[in-house]
């Protein structure tokens, strides 16, 4: 793992970082999650989800676009309808986060119970 490498002469992210920064986002595991049945409307998502806001999902499904793990349908209907769908780059990523999802579901006590058990080491001496 690198943190930065050269290609064409330029400095890029270091891959994994680049793509855990959007997946580990607050939202995008879940859109993901939300649209990997199949094609749903923003409404759909948006009430699949719960408590996400109409602005972050709009957001969160625009950097999902552009990183092209979603695709954006307009329909020329009044009013227009406009669906969203994983892409084949979005459900090639959909099989290793399943076992990321049954991992935390699994372990999600585990995990609560650490956090609840956690004493932080005292500051030390100066």
């Amino acid at each position: 793992m690198v943190a930065r490498k050269m290609v064409d002469g330029a400095f890029h992210p270091c891959p994994i970082r680049d793509v855990l920064d959007r997946i580990g986002d607050r939202w995008s595991l879940l859109v993901l999650q939300t649209l990997a049945p199949g094609v749903k409307r923003f409404t759909v998502v948006k009430r699949e989800i719960g408590d996400i806001s109409q602005r972050m999902l709009a957001q969160t499904l625009r950097r999902l676009e552009q990183d092209g793990l979603v695709s954006r349908t307009v329909h020329p209907t009044i009013p227009p309808r406009v669906d969203y769908a994983l892409t084949p780059l979005g459900r090639s990523l959909m099989e290793p986060l399943d076992g990321l999802v049954r991992w935390a579901d699994q372990h999600h006590d585990k995990v609560r119970a650490a956090r609840m058990a956690y004493v932080p080491p005292a500051a030390e001496a100066a």
